[in-house]
């Protein structure tokens, strides 16, 4: 995705950011192989970086991000303890700045002027460059987190983030070289070589899944679906879906895509350590795939002539009669739904009638799911 060099004179450097970043990437490239070929790294040293880099993804992408950012759940003190401890090692800045920065981010999406990390300013600033100046849209602005300001924890967090984070940094990982007998190695891979990792994988969300992969659920912005991201992102490379439905916990909507962090979140809440799941109504996802794909395949019917070959009058009037069941169906949704929150609310309903309209509202989401099969079955057809 290329973008227009924007004709801006820059604002002054963040020294602190900028060097933190250089510094951190210059020890990554150059003392992680000299130490590996002169000394090599323990097994310890690859099993303490594993759990440390997954620990503070998972922090970042169930906590920061689910939990806080967008309250897609409720969680467990102690679980809330974990994400904010391993949060803070992974060195992204306190909840208050990440959340409200990130809540800006969805209601201002690509807007050059407002959006923090806009994709439409090109790879290096979505990625990284708007931490590196003091650009006008990224200063901070805690009025849209008065929910986590009243969090105790948090609020202790933001007070105190830098000793915590250098504490974070060094204590966890010379803690661990300490227990395993092998200080410098623990602190070149579980410490550097793990920040690194960290923060790119992180940042590649702002980046690369604005800019690589596809949008089935909306074209209102730039963000894209991309497995491949989903995979090292913990989850978080279904950005499309995320952007139109940021309150559901998962990413990954469907059982079988990558999202680790959705596993996490359902699992714990086996144990009692998360609750009140926010889910979206599959009709409502439907309904978004649909949409996208009528409007495709409108596009697509749009460059062939109005009249024509027998084969796109066909299809023409195959999408034409497509359309017209899924206006029904979005009638018919509506209907259902009113008369049973209707009824619902009476709290007279027999048993029976309040299973008979539930089934109602699966059988039309059902339609809807062999809707889109035959409409992508069209999409080919009119590739």
């Amino acid at each position: 995705m290329s973008q227009a060099p924007r004709n801006e004179p820059h604002p002054p450097l963040i020294w602190p950011n900028a060097l933190m970043f250089a510094l951190t990437f210059a020890a990554a490239a150059i003392l992680v192989p000299w130490y590996g070929l002169r000394h090599g790294f323990s097994a310890a040293d690859w099993g303490v970086f594993a759990f440390f880099l997954i620990a503070n993804g998972m922090a970042i992408t169930a906590g920061y991000h689910r939990l806080w950012a967008h309250r897609t759940y409720e969680a467990h003190w102690a679980l809330r303890l974990f994400y904010l401890v391993f949060g803070t090692m992974a060195l992204q800045n306190s909840v208050f700045a990440w959340c409200s920065g990130h809540r800006t981010h969805h209601l201002h999406v690509d807007d050059e002027e407002r959006d923090p990390y806009s994709a439409r300013r090109g790879f290096w600033f979505a990625h990284i460059g708007w931490m590196l100046r003091e650009y006008p849209s990224g200063r901070e602005d805690f009025s849209n987190i008065p929910d986590l300001k009243k969090d105790p924890m948090l609020a202790f967090q933001h007070r105190h983030y830098v000793p915590l984070a250098i504490a974070a940094n060094f204590g966890l990982p010379l803690l661990a070289g300490l227990m395993f007998h092998d200080v410098w190695g623990m602190l070149i891979l579980a410490g550097v070589l793990r920040l690194v990792w960290s923060h790119h994988v992180t940042f590649f969300i702002n980046s690369l899944a604005h800019m690589w992969g596809s949008r089935p659920y909306s074209e209102d912005n730039t963000a894209r679906d991309n497995p491949v991201l989903a995979v090292i992102t913990y989850g978080e490379g279904y950005h499309n879906f995320h952007h139109l439905f940021a309150h559901d916990y998962r990413n990954g909507v469907r059982w079988w895509q990558w999202d680790p962090t959705k596993w996490l979140i359902a699992g714990l809440a086996v144990f009692g350590l998360t609750r009140r799941l926010k889910r979206t109504p599959v009709f409502q996802i439907q309904r978004a795939q649909l949409a996208m794909q009528f409007k495709r395949a409108q596009a697509r019917l749009a460059g062939h002539p109005a009249t024509g070959a027998r084969h796109v009058e066909q299809l023409r009037a195959r999408v034409a009669h497509e359309y017209e069941g899924f206006l029904a169906a979005l009638a018919e949704w509506a209907r259902v739904k009113e008369q049973w929150l209707g009824e619902k609310k009476r709290a007279a309903l027999e048993q029976w009638e309040q299973v008979d309209l539930q089934r109602s509202l699966h059988d039309i989401e059902r339609r809807l799911s062999l809707q889109l099969r035959r409409m992508r079955v069209l999409q080919a057809q009119l590739a």
